[in-house]
C-alpha cells in the first residue's frame, strides 16, 4: 500500500486549503472551536453549508448528477482531512451525510428531484425517526404504525432520541406497516413532513443540559405513500443501507488528531512537566495514528472498489470510544476549573433552559477548560447511537470471526 500523496493529490489538497481559507470566517471558526457537542450551533452549521454549497462542495460525496463530485477517494479523504485541518465546524449529517444516500440509491426519479436539492440547499432539514422507547439498539422491536389511508398512511407511535427535532421539518422513519414473525419482516423507510398536525416534539434535557434530542409522538399524522424509500415491508435493507453511511466511510483520524494536538498545547498551562499525562497523550496519539492507518486502508480498497461493509462496525467502536477517552483527558487537563457548569462558556448545540448564564457573563477558567465537561457529558452518547458498540462487536464477532 502506497501513502504517499501524488503531486496532483498535494495540488488538490492545497486548493481546498485556499478555499477552507477564504470561507471560513471567525464566527464560523468560533462556532467550531466553542462547540460543546458532536453537532456546531445550528445556525453556524446552515451558514456553513449555505457557504459551501454556493461553493459546489456542501456534498462532494453525492453522485456528480445529483450535486457531487467524480472526486478519487483520496480526493474525498484530503477534502476532509483539510476542512478538520481548518476548524471548520461540520454539517449536521441526517440529510446531506446520511438519507439522502438512501434517495439516491433507492429513491424514484421524482423523490430524487425534489428531495436533494432541498437538501443540498438546506430548505429541507432532515432529523432521523429510528428509536422508540421500546426499539435502540434491538430496532427491529419498533412499533410505530403505518396504516394505508387512501393516498397516504397514518402513523401512529413515538420515536425517542432523535437529534434536532426541533429544527427539522422532515423526518425519516422506519415504521411498521405490517407484522411477520421476523421483526425485520413488515417494516417500510418513509420520509414524513414534521410541520403538521398529529406532530409533537418534546425535547429531552441532556446530561450535558443541552436540549438536542427530543421525543416525537405521532396521533394519527399523514404522510404520502409518494414518500415511501423503497418497497413497503421492505425497509430493513434500506435502513441497513444508510447504517453504512452512519457509522463508517468518513475521515475521522484527521479531526481526532487536531484535537489531540489542541488539547496538548493547552494542557502545557495545567499539566506541564507531568509525565504520566504526557504518557496518556502520547498512547492517544498513537491510537489515532492506528486509526489513520487503517482509514488509509480503507480508502485504498475503495480505490480499488471495495466496499467498506462490516468494516464500518469496526470504525464505529474505534472513533466513537477514541473520541470518549480524549473527553476524558481534557477533563482531566483542565482540572479544578472544569468542575462548574459553564455552558455558556462555548456554543452548544442546542439550547440549556434550565441554566441560564449569570449576568457578567463570568467564566471560570480558559474556554476550553470551561466546555471540557459538557464536551465529556456529549460524547457518552457516541458509544451508544448507531448502533451500540456492543451490538457492533457482535456483528464483527459473527461476520468476521464466524462465532
Amino acid at each position: 500500500m502506497n501513502l504517499d500523496w501524488s503531486p496532483e493529490e498535494e495540488a488538490f489538497a492545497a486548493e481546498m486549503r485556499d478555499l477552507l481559507a477564504r470561507e471560513l470566517t471567525p464566527e464560523l471558526r468560533a462556532g467550531a472551536a466553542l462547540a460543546t457537542s458532536v453537532y456546531p450551533d445550528h445556525r453556524v452549521s446552515m451558514d456553513w453549508q449555505a457557504r459551501l454549497h454556493a461553493q459546489g462542495l456542501a456534498a462532494p460525496h453525492w453522485p456528480p448528477e445529483h450535486g457531487g463530485h467524480d472526486w478519487t477517494p483520496a480526493q474525498f479523504y484530503l477534502y476532509a482531512r483539510e476542512r478538520a485541518r481548518a476548524g471548520a465546524p461540520s454539517i449536521a449529517p441526517m440529510g446531506i451525510h446520511m438519507v439522502a444516500h438512501v434517495i439516491a440509491a433507492f429513491g424514484t426519479d421524482a423523490q430524487k428531484d425534489w428531495f436533494l436539492p432541498r437538501i443540498l440547499s438546506g430548505e429541507i432539514f432532515f432529523c432521523q425517526g429510528y428509536s422508540e422507547p421500546g426499539a435502540g439498539s434491538d430496532l427491529a422491536a419498533l412499533q410505530m404504525s403505518a396504516v394505508p389511508d387512501g393516498d397516504d398512511y397514518v402513523l401512529n407511535g413515538s420515536k425517542i432520541w432523535t437529534t434536532h427535532a426541533g429544527e427539522a421539518n422532515w423526518i425519516f422513519c422506519l415504521v411498521r406497516t405490517s407484522k411477520h414473525e421476523r421483526p425485520q419482516q413488515g417494516i417500510t423507510f418513509l420520509l414524513v413532513p414534521m410541520d403538521q398536525p398529529g406532530v409533537t416534539v418534546r425535547p429531552l434535557t441532556m446530561i450535558s443540559g443541552e436540549t438536542i434530542q427530543a421525543e416525537i409522538f405521532f396521533d394519527d399524522a399523514r404522510s404520502a405513500k409518494a414518500n415511501v424509500i423503497g418497497e413497503v415491508d421492505r425497509g430493513w435493507t434500506v435502513a441497513k443501507y444508510l447504517l453504512e453511511f452512519e457509522r463508517g466511510g468518513a475521515a475521522h483520524a484527521p479531526a481526532l488528531a487536531m484535537r489531540v494536538d489542541a488539547l496538548a498545547r493547552r494542557a502545557q498551562a495545567t499539566m506541564a512537566g507531568d509525565p504520566v499525562f504526557a504518557h496518556k497523550l502520547a498512547k492517544a496519539r498513537i491510537r489515532v495514528d492506528i486509526l489513520e492507518m487503517i482509514e488509509l486502508k480503507l480508502l485504498s480498497g475503495a480505490g480499488q472498489g471495495e466496499s467498506v461493509g462490516v468494516m464500518a462496525s469496526m470504525l464505529k467502536i474505534m472513533v466513537t470510544e477514541l473520541a470518549q477517552h480524549v473527553t476524558e483527558l481534557a477533563c482531566e487537563a483542565a482540572g479544578p476549573a472544569g468542575l462548574a457548569f459553564q455552558p455558556h462558556a462555548g456554543m452548544p448545540g442546542a439550547a440549556v433552559p434550565a441554566h441560564p448564564p449569570p449576568a457578567d457573563g463570568h467564566v471560570t477558567g480558559a474556554p476550553w477548560q470551561a466546555i471540557a465537561p459538557l464536551r465529556y457529558f456529549n460524547e457518552r452518547a457516541g458509544s451508544i447511537y448507531a448502533g451500540s458498540n456492543e451490538i457492533q462487536r457482535n456483528i464483527l464477532a459473527k461476520a468476521v470471526l464466524g462465532l
